[in-house]
């Protein structure tokens, strides 16, 4: 057997985030200790991907050798982040099982207001939906 092949993995999901209008953090887990490792390298990634995706109209982005699937609401802006090889379909159903679960919660009223208020279940939804990655 090909010794470069990729092994299949369960951990599909290297970080989550969410971000408002002006790029500021108000969630975010990342999964894999070392991709970055250090709170200032995950700030400076989260800026470059908002910087790629905030004027954009799409739903999937490349950058720095990750798949980057992403929705923006009202005011905010949901990120799931996988490998390069990662498949777009298993990571967008993250999302939107994220966003449909979150908007339950906030009964439909998805927003940077609402979602401060309700941090507690925001990450509930993130941990029960992704598990360790």
């Amino acid at each position: 057997m090909d010794s470069t092949s990729l092994e299949p993995s369960l951990y599909t999901v290297k970080a989550v985030f969410i971000l408002d209008n002006d790029g500021n953090r108000l969630l975010s887990k990342y999964y894999d200790p070392e991709l970055y490792p250090s709170m200032k390298e995950q700030k400076n990634f989260e800026r470059n991907v908002f910087n790629k995706t905030h004027k954009a109209d799409n739903e999937i982005a490349f950058l720095e050798g990750m798949t980057i699937v992403y929705k923006g609401n009202i005011d905010l802006f949901f990120y799931v982040v996988g490998s390069a090889q990662e498949n777009e379909l298993m990571l967008m159903s993250v999302l939107n099982c994220l966003f449909d679960s979150l908007s339950q919660i906030l009964r439909k009223n998805v927003e940077r207001r609402c979602l401060l208020d309700n941090m507690e279940g925001v990450f509930l939804v993130v941990d029960e939906i992704i598990d360790g990655g």
